[in-house]
């Protein structure tokens, strides 16, 4: 059956785990923060995509309409306003809670306290992320104390290189 000489498969493909990060990546270019933008994927055991979502303000609330600055009265700055990824990506969901049991999320940073409750309490079992730069904020430690707690695994996700991630729209594939 396979007599003819076979052409080989590409070799520089991404791994599942890029693959995945990319989509977070992807989604965290819809955020209009001007500072931090990040986005979130949820995946279930068998590599299918559950949920995104990215940092932004909550549904109906006009972007424009509320301060996007980190300093100052906290009633001026986003940290009051905005819906991080990882919580965005959770609700987001459409699916039942059972789905949602054992799935891994994606995000570009590595959660703070209030998401890993929202990531423990999904059932979320597994964290993968790309930076970890508010590692010594007692945020998150107290996410990586409640992670460690409940059996939750995370860990930073490992690329042999910097790879650009390039989308061109063109009508003629």
């Amino acid at each position: 059956m396979f007599d003819q000489k076979l052409q080989k498969q590409r070799s520089n493909n991404i791994s599942w785990d890029e693959f995945f990060m990319g989509i977070a990546k992807l989604a965290a270019m819809r955020s209009k923060d001007p500072n931090t933008q990040v986005g979130a994927c949820i995946v279930g055991s068998d590599n299918r995509i559950l949920s995104i979502g990215y940092n932004g303000t909550p549904n109906g609330i006009e972007d424009d309409n509320f301060p996007w600055d980190r300093e100052g009265d906290p009633l001026q700055t986003k940290y009051l306003y905005v819906c991080h990824g990882e919580m965005n990506a959770i609700l987001n969901y459409r699916g039942s809670r059972k789905e949602l049991e054992n799935a891994k999320i994606y995000v570009d940073l590595f959660p703070c306290n209030e998401c890993a409750k929202l990531i423990i309490q999904s059932g979320i079992k597994e964290v993968i992320y790309l930076c970890d730069k508010y590692a010594d904020t007692d945020g998150v430690k107290a996410s990586k104390a409640m992670f460690d707690q409940v059996g939750i695994k995370y860990h930073m996700l490992k690329i042999e290189e910097d790879h650009d991630l390039i989308l061109t729209f063109n009508k003629n594939i």
